[in-house]
């Protein structure tokens, strides 16, 4: 049953054109084309591929489908899984479908959290990547308090004749990280995935995070720590843009928020833990700052070893031709084989209709595709914007920064690594609750409710500063505002962005766009890392948050009018999302969302209703979901 990348090949080499389809699968793409466009969506009408094509028809395509990839073994399989898949709402009525393969599909629904074993392997390896993302940004924290000393490039104190030089070396060298993710290790993301798969790509950039760190413990001059750093981002960018959305096509459309984004919770426990080590290590003498750097290398022993064991992404094999290692791929990742088989052809019969809108490209001509393809640059705007919106959020001030702006407000060392420590453990806690909203309330409904109460605790922590500093207030009011901003942060603006950024685009740009919308975040965070110092010394610590406090109102803003929701869609599903045209999305927040949350909550008129933007026809998601409940209901008054 092996199917290899030589004899059918990546399937954007082998349909070149829609010309190069066999007639059945030409018929699938004109049949949902002919109803949706997948650029210009002016209907907002969210189509099933499947939806319309006749019983025979669909059955033929699947015979054709199973023959050009050598699944004929499990053809009976993939012909129940194709009827599934096009009316899920009628699976209990779907013709021969066994009693054990319609209690697989109502459980996916009720007991959605049932998951195989490799499924939370994979989950924890992802988890672990993100772990050793948190613990690299917090080692430069806690030893920003004596490295500068060690190398003569003291910013602490401001009648020093080299200060302002001081001052931009120290942003430089925290910097450093972000300036090579956003500039070189996202960017290698993408030709990475392409050769050597996503584990492979994950396996890469551990190793670069794992000798990297070590490295830095053991430089002898801010130059080689610098170089050390810079190489550590490497790493950073091509994970960054690799494990989340190797995490979202491993993971099914109920859960896929919730699990997708352990990432930003396993990187804030990444932080928590790197803060540990600093405390930890803070009164072993002038060696601290080499133990603080260098103890990031201990998540990314797990990761190195443990990514070997983790099962491929099936998606990836699928672009790659390579249907019978994906179906294999499924079958450990999903409870059941009809689950397999049912998702193994949707998501094949989603890639025609890609296909024929994006057809094949090079990696330059991707690049250039996320600004001239409606739909790809519509997913470029979104992740753009929950991207750059996280560092203007402010929460990478407290994360690079927090021991030093402790210091500064009359903390001691001992004092400001603490304070640091409890604001890793508000972040790490307060990621909990969105496993289950991010996928209740939404990733867009998340962030508009959290950006205003962060610009209001940015805004309350610089005003502390006016406190005088021999008052215990001081000191205790700014840590607890820098600790609320901490958590309202973690269960929305904390998540969402990586979550939603590895989802909204096509799989043929999936890689790409993820690249640009991480290099978008760690360029901004190499902005904010460099420009700190300098910003806190000009403009003072009120000044400087209050700086930031306006940027999450203009965040909320950018928010409201250019992030569509994508909650329990399925990866195919969400291209008709993003065809609905930008205009026609800012029109309907602007003239009925607005409106309705003004008279529903300022007005408090209960009878306000919102007419929906999306209009969902026979959708897997929606389907599969109501389905299973109306049974799941029908068994309870039973019993």
């Amino acid at each position: 049953m092996a199917a290899t990348s030589s004899d059918k090949g990546n399937l954007a080499v082998h349909h070149d054109t829609l010309d190069t389809f066999t007639s059945n699968e030409k018929h699938l793409v004109d049949e949902s084309l002919d109803h949706t466009d997948i650029n210009n969506n002016t209907s907002a009408r969210i189509k099933n591929p499947l939806a319309g094509i006749n019983h025979s028809t669909l059955m033929r395509d699947v015979e054709e489908f199973a023959h050009e990839y050598s699944l004929q073994d499990i053809a009976p399989l993939l012909k129940k899984g194709a009827l599934v898949a096009q009316n899920p709402g009628e699976f209990e009525n779907v013709e021969g479908l066994e009693e054990d393969e319609k209690e697989a599909l109502r459980d996916e629904v009720i007991h959605k959290w049932r998951q195989p074993k490799a499924l939370y392997f994979t989950v924890v390896l992802c988890s672990i990547g993100a772990a050793v993302q948190g613990w690299d940004q917090t080692g430069s924290n806690g030893a920003n308090l004596s490295f500068p000393k060690e190398f003569g490039i003291d910013d602490s104190d401001p009648t020093a004749p080299d200060y302002e030089t001081n001052l931009w070396i120290v942003g430089l060298v925290n910097a450093a990280p972000y300036i090579a993710s956003s500039f070189l290790g996202c960017w290698l993301s993408d030709p990475l995935n392409n050769y050597f798969g996503r584990r492979g790509t994950i396996f890469f950039s551990a190793v670069f995070c794992l000798l990297s760190v070590i490295g830095s413990g053991c430089t002898q001059n801010w130059y080689q720590l610098f170089i050390c750093r810079l190489l550590l981002g490497i790493g950073m960018g091509s994970k960054a843009s690799t494990v989340p959305i190797y995490a979202a096509e491993n993971v099914p459309a109920l859960i896929r928020g919730g699990l997708v984004m352990s990432w930003q919770m396993w990187t804030a426990f990444g932080i928590f833990l790197g803060f540990c080590a600093n405390l930890a290590v803070y009164d072993v003498g002038a060696i601290a700052w080499r133990l603080q750097l260098g103890s990031a290398f201990i998540p990314a022993v797990p990761l190195v070893i443990g990514i070997y064991f983790c099962p491929e992404s099936p998606r990836w094999l699928m672009k790659k031709g390579r249907y019978a290692e994906a179906y294999q791929s499924l079958l450990r990742l999903r409870n059941h084989q009809i689950q397999a088989a049912r998702e193994l052809y949707y998501v094949h019969a989603q890639l025609l209709i890609e296909h024929k809108i994006i057809g094949t490209t090079n990696y330059a001509q991707r690049i250039v595709e996320m600004f001239t393809i409606p739909r790809v640059r519509r997913a470029t705007l979104a992740s753009f914007t929950v991207m750059i919106a996280q560092q203007m959020c402010g929460i990478n001030i407290v994360a690079f920064y927090s021991s030093s702006v402790f210091a500064q407000a009359g903390a001691s060392n001992l004092t400001a690594l603490l304070a640091s420590f409890g604001f890793g453990l508000v972040n790490f806690v307060f990621a909990f609750p969105a496993v289950w909203t991010i996928d209740t309330f939404g990733r867009r409904a998340l962030l508009l409710f959290t950006f205003p109460n962060m610009a209001w605790c940015l805004l309350a922590t610089g005003f502390c500063f006016y406190i005088p500093e021999d008052s215990r207030a001081h000191l205790g009011c700014i840590a607890f505002f820098v600790f609320l901003f901490a958590a309202f942060y973690s269960p929305g603006e904390g998540p969402v962005p990586f979550t939603y950024s590895a989802e909204v685009f096509p799989l043929s740009h999936r890689e790409v766009g993820m690249s640009w919308a991480v290099a978008t975040c760690l360029f901004w965070a190499a902005v904010l890392s460099l420009t700190w110092p300098r910003m806190v010394a000009a403009f003072t610590p009120t000044g400087a948050f209050g700086f930031y406090a306006g940027l999450n109102v203009t965040a909320f803003v950018m928010i409201f009018f250019w992030v569509p929701e994508t909650k329990q869609r399925t990866l195919e599903e969400l291209d008709y999302v993003f065809a609905v045209p930008t205009s026609k999305h800012m029109s309907y927040q602007l003239n009925k969302a607005a409106p309705f949350f003004f008279k529903r909550y300022v007005a408090m008129n209960k009878s306000a209703t919102l007419e929906p933007l999306y209009t969902f026809e026979q959708v897997q998601s929606d389907a599969m979901r109501s389905a299973s409940v109306v049974e799941y209901n029908r068994r309870q008054s039973k019993s």
